[in-house]
């Protein structure tokens, strides 16, 4: 019906009022709102419509992660990244998290908040923390999920304002960004950045940035500071080029050498430096393959390299004891250029190191948002296929009486449609009660 109705518009310079249709659910036509706003400036087209239920369906794939919210994910353990909700009804206090499943199942109706994602993260549905309340999908659940990472934003609560989202005291809300290590939101103006307008971004207003740490975060990993700052997102996307191809620069905006032994937030030593760039010309890489620091994180090609680089050998690539070296003190928020994890020392000395300050995860590809949401993309299109397999099976599989009822009805809704918008003004809004004559026309000419 969808795919009828952007066909049909094609040809008709026609608009709609604004939110007149209502769906049960995505792609369902479902049935016409009754009682709109009489407000014909308001209006959007048939295209516009479609476009916009696209958008949103993706938008929920890439939330949700894929998950058709069908089953608990209790069973799945403490997964690496997943959609988790937070019931106040349930949990008033805050303290529990439920899946995408549990949350359509056994809170509907209840006062559910919309967590995005969080990782390492098991379902508490129906443990001790729900009381009497048992999970209809998996009630045979341990009574507290102890590896579970709660903070206040299951209370609904975001930033170091400690306000809700949206902020009833605000007219217009402002952007938040969420921390990759704490995985709280912190508006703007909150995250002890001189101005907004340091934050890396393109002229149209687009991130140039791949993941964002909070102050209170940059203190644990700050480490960071001693790799090339070309891992760090700047105002205009760092392009570093750390490869062995000849017509391709080492570690471009390399300090001055007069201070060698000098290590500061914003620059790494020549140690350092000097000390990467050997591993990278190490015979692993040594096959003028190239590797861009802040190119795009859908690119395998560099990321693969860059773990073969990581991992090329049992030497540390700073080459410097951090815990000794002089780090600036000042913790501040860092935010972090594509690919930055893949360059990220993964020597034993360095992977002690991030299991003492639980922050394995960091070298994790699979815990990166990019990479969540790749997967969400990918299963949507496996998703549509087999969606369009299952009709097109459904179909074949009638018998010949079946198919012909089916046809016919699709044809008499696309002569009646084409009819009306041949009849309508097309300087005016089509309105529910014009729909629903046009659906009431359809069940007359059925019943004659």
């Amino acid at each position: 019906v969808l795919d009828t109705l952007s066909t049909a518009s094609k040809s008709v310079n026609c608009r709609f009022e604004k939110r007149f249709f209502v769906f049960d659910g995505p792609g369902d036509l479902g049935e016409m709102a009754a009682d709109l706003d009489d407000d014909g400036e308001q209006t959007v087209s048939i295209n516009e419509y479609l476009e916009s239920i696209e958008e949103e369906e993706l938008e929920a794939d890439l939330v949700l992660g894929g998950d058709e919210g069908d089953e608990c994910t209790y069973s799945k353990g403490y997964m690496k990244r997943q959609a988790i909700f937070s019931c106040l009804t349930c949990t008033p206090e805050g303290n529990a998290g439920i899946c995408t499943a549990c949350c359509l199942s056994c809170h509907d109706g209840h006062e559910v908040l919309e967590l995005w994602t969080k990782r390492n993260f098991r379902c508490d549905c129906g443990n001790s923390k729900f009381r009497e309340f048992s999970c209809k999908l998996s009630p045979n659940k341990d009574v507290e999920n102890v590896e579970n990472s709660y903070n206040h934003n299951f209370k609904g609560l975001y930033c170091t304002c400690n306000r809700p989202y949206p902020d009833p005291d605000l007219q217009e809300q402002e952007e938040m960004i969420q921390c990759c290590m704490c995985e709280d939101w912190f508006h703007e103006e909150h995250i002890s950045l001189g101005s907004p307008n340091e934050i890396p971004r393109d002229e149209e207003g687009e991130p140039l940035y791949e993941d964002f740490i909070c102050k209170a975060c940059s203190a644990v990993c700050s480490f960071l500071t001693l790799y090339p700052k070309t891992i760090r997102a700047t105002g205009k996307q760092p392009v570093a080029s750390v490869a062995t191809g000849k017509d391709k620069s080492v570690l471009e905006d390399i300090p001055p050498k007069d201070e060698p032994g000098k290590l500061d937030n914003d620059v790494c030593s020549d140690t350092v430096q000097n000390n990467l760039v050997a591993d990278m010309n190490h015979d692993s890489v040594s096959d003028d393959k190239k590797f861009v620091v802040g190119e795009s994180s859908q690119n395998n090609d560099s990321s693969s390299l860059s773990q073969s680089i990581a991992n090329s050998n049992g030497t540390c690539i700073l080459g410097v004891d951090w815990m000794a070296a002089s780090i600036d003190s000042e913790s501040r928020p860092l935010f972090l250029s594509k690919n930055w994890r893949d360059v990220l020392c993964r020597c034993d000395k360095c992977l002690d190191m991030y299991k003492q300050k639980h922050i394995s995860y960091l070298l994790d590809k699979e815990d990166s948002i990019a990479e969540y949401e790749k997967t969400a993309k990918q299963k949507r299109e496996e998703k549509l296929q087999k969606r369009e397999g299952a009709e097109l099976n459904f179909f074949n599989n009638l018998g010949h009486i079946e198919k012909m009822e089916i046809l016919n009805g699709i044809a008499d809704f696309k002569d009646e449609f084409r009819s009306f918008l041949g009849s309508v003004d097309p300087s005016k809004a089509i309105t529910a009660a014009d729909v629903n004559q046009i659906f009431e026309n359809l069940k007359n000419k059925r019943r004659r």
